[in-house]
């Protein structure tokens, strides 16, 4: 149900995105810069969610260890591109990416499942392939410290800027209205609703990254960049898209290093009409609004944005991409209700608590052929071969180039599915015996033969990958 709720939701937005397309033809939506008069009263009205910090209000300790962990990254060939499936069909992204964060987590996007390198967690034993793998996961693990105060203050902020506007809009209804009971009622209910701060375990859960997808490009080394469509922009290095797979209404905190040389630091001339297609930026929209401008914002050394709360969910954004490399380190509460190895871990358990062994002979059998517990340890079997061991094995072994900390739990996973393996023959021998009540052996059969069709499926696909 889930699966076809989402296809539906795809092919909503790919027939909204085409006719948006068709609507514009040659002609281009309005866009604007920190150039344009109106940008900032643009901000302030549309975009007041995206909060924006330029470099000089980062510690220098801290650049120069980040920039340093970047530069480590790469040089130890560390990034790479990751092949994500769109519509059935595969694509190699044409950003390179690391996941870096907390040991045991995941971040899956476009179907691919990205396993975090592990930065040095407390109560963790983990080897790096060298001392300064381990100092650049270290970097990264305090940039994420730095980052999560900056999302607490700033969500903080928001909170108090929505209050006064509130209690403005109430001080002006006083003022503007006669006094009547009703409409002394009305601004007390409003102003019972300011008085409810957000509670602290509400900003921890929005802003305690557990994670953070690293990125890089050097653009003069792309063949081909994709054309920004709605607004001309120009070269874009990532289409416009909403972040995946993230806890509601968490905050994304994205610091920017581009390797910019003075040259392209010096090109932003006053005849440059738009983007400065020099200078990398982030490109904002609402989503699916013909109306509103969008607005491109440049990108320096060191920059950091959040984007705050729903914006996430209301509006678009893209990267726009300038002629220098450039990295960015992305923080994200990624929802780990799903993709964690204690998750998968305690799914194979509950999956294997219906196979027992004979204490004389030693024969594996089930406890219970009830369609229900058959139905939930197939789902375990296809959730931990296609969610895990084949998503690792087909990308996440390039991280062995930073730590083997992955191979142990995989080998663990891998026993656990030959174990399920052999409860799946153990369903099929069961059923095939004639003592089995007819509608209970029919009820497990059909159950059964719908995950068994499944896996078969995903198997093709992968063979075929």
């Amino acid at each position: 149900g889930g699966t076809m709720k989402r296809r539906a939701g795809e092919r909503e937005k790919e027939l909204k995105k085409k006719k948006l397309l068709e609507e514009l033809g040659e002609n281009r939506l309005p866009y604007l810069t920190p150039a344009d008069a109106d940008f900032h009263q643009l901000w302030k009205t549309k975009y007041s969610k995206l909060i924006f910090r330029k470099s000089d209000t980062v510690p220098e300790e801290l650049h120069q260890m980040v920039q340093e962990s970047f530069l480590t990254l790469r040089e130890h060939n560390c990034f790479f591109q990751d092949l994500v499936r769109i519509k059935g069909k595969d694509f190699l992204t044409p950003v390179s990416r690391i996941l870096i964060g907390n040991p045991g987590c995941t971040y899956k996007y476009l179907n691919t499942r990205l396993f975090t390198v592990p930065w040095p967690a407390e109560g963790y034993d983990i080897k790096y392939c060298s001392p300064q793998i381990h100092d650049a996961c270290k970097a990264l693990m305090r940039l994420n410290d730095y980052l999560h105060i900056e999302a607490v203050k700033a969500l903080q902020g928001q909170n108090l800027f929505e209050t006064k506007e509130i209690k403005d809009t109430v001080i002006d209804r006083e003022q503007s209205f006669a006094t009547s009971l009703t409409e002394q009622g009305s601004v007390s209910e409003v102003q019972s609703g300011v008085c409810v701060p957000e509670d602290d375990r509400s900003l921890k859960n929005r802003t305690s990254y557990n994670l953070t997808l690293l990125n890089y490009m050097d653009p003069l080394q792309m063949l081909y960049l994709k054309q920004e469509p709605y607004f001309g922009m120009g070269n874009m290095a990532v289409s416009w898209h909403h972040d995946e797979n993230l806890v509601e209404r968490s905050v994304v905190a994205v610091y920017s290093y581009s390797c910019e040389d003075s040259a392209i630091e010096e090109s932003n001339e006053q005849e440059l009409k738009g983007r400065d297609p020099a200078v990398w930026h982030v490109g904002l929209k609402v989503a699916w609004d013909i109306e509103t401008p969008g607005l491109a914002i440049p990108l320096h050394r060191g920059d950091i944005y959040l984007m705050l709360d729903d914006l996430n969910m209301t509006h678009q954004h893209c990267v726009l991409a300038g002629l220098s490399p450039r990295f960015s380190s992305t923080h994200r509460v990624a929802d780990s209700s799903r993709g964690t190895l204690e998750y998968i871990l305690g799914r194979c358990e509950l999956a294997l608590q219906n196979l027992q062994t004979d204490s004389d002979s030693m024969a594996l059998s089930l406890k219970s052929l009830e369609a229900a517990v058959v139905k939930q340890v197939e789902e375990i079997h296809n959730e931990v071969e296609f969610e895990w061991l084949r998503q690792f094995w087909f990308q996440g072994k390039r991280y062995l180039k930073c730590t083997d900390w992955w191979l142990k739990p995989m080998a663990k996973l891998e026993e656990f599915w030959r174990k399920m393996e052999i409860m799946t023959s153990l369903v099929l021998s069961e059923v095939r015996k004639e003592q089995q009540i007819e509608e209970q052996r029919n009820e497990t059969v059909s159950c059964f033969l719908l995950l068994l069709k499944e896996r078969q499926k995903l198997r093709k696909e992968w063979t075929a990958r």
